[in-house]
């Protein structure tokens, strides 16, 4: 999985097929027409009333997917300086760990490693995960 380049209609479509949903059911639960479904699937970005209703659907939580790109692509250090510095009052929205590592984040990394696409320190630098972590990682998850 590709969590920097996220194509959400392609996901959508391949969560269709791994649960053989009719194309009836979908369109009378969207109350649209199999165009209209057709054309969902081709976008590269939906609104967010519209990814939630897939998630009830196809009982997936695609917005994960956009967490996980988040945990990866996201700078912590200047959110966490915008926050601190910028003298407003603190979010009344909720507050979420950003170090939370899920077991694809993890596998993700770690397949970076092994084929080579990324060196250790390149991960480290990049996706601001703590040294000592990516080798404990290493050392749980890959023990062959």
């Amino acid at each position: 999985m590709n969590f920097k380049e996220i194509h959400i209609g392609t996901l959508i479509s391949q969560r269709i097929a791994e649960c053989k949903i009719e194309m009836l059911r979908i369109c009378n639960f969207f109350k649209c027409t199999e165009a209209d479904i057709e054309e969902m699937l081709i976008q590269e970005n939906l609104s967010t009333d519209v990814v939630l209703k897939w998630c009830k659907l196809l009982d997936y939580d695609f917005f994960r997917i956009y967490s996980h790109h988040l945990m990866l692509y996201s700078s912590q250090s200047s959110a966490v300086k915008y926050s601190n510095e910028s003298g407003k009052e603190k979010s009344l929205l909720p507050e979420f760990r950003k170090n939370i590592y899920t077991k694809e984040i993890i596998d993700f990394i770690l397949e970076l490693v092994e084929t080579g696409k990324k060196s250790k320190y390149q991960v480290i630098n990049e996706y601001k995960i703590p040294k000592t972590t990516l080798y404990r990682w290493i050392e749980k998850y890959r023990k062959d």
